[in-house]
């Protein structure tokens, strides 16, 4: 499994982008797709995932601001990021667990000025 994300940049305090991430590869259909972030000095987290399904899980940072989305036909998780703050600036990095496994993408970096 190869994950590929793309979207990230730097915006103004306020502002939104939105994070792609294809998956290639064999994958099982129980699976869950996320995205996670880690800034300078900082562990990585958390920051929302999403079943095949469609239930979803968001930090507390970050509910409200940002929604995940999914389209399974297309093996692509989407990160809609509105409302940014300097605070979420980190790279952020893709992830898909499937029986127990988990597959991480190439981080993609997104800076927020103030």
């Amino acid at each position: 499994v190869q994950l590929q994300a793309s979207g990230g940049g730097s915006v103004q305090t306020g502002g939104s982008l939105r994070l792609s991430c294809e998956a290639t590869g064999t994958i099982f259909s129980n699976n869950v797709m996320g995205w996670y972030r880690q800034a300078p000095g900082k562990q990585r987290e958390l920051v929302a995932d999403i079943t095949n399904t469609g239930t979803t899980n968001y930090a507390d940072s970050v509910k409200g601001r940002f929604t995940i989305s999914r389209e399974n036909a297309e093996r692509t998780v989407y990160l809609q990021m509105d409302s940014l703050k300097p605070e979420d600036t980190a790279v952020y990095y893709c992830k898909l667990s499937s029986r127990f496994i988990n597959f991480w993408g190439p981080g993609t970096l997104v800076t927020v000025s103030s």
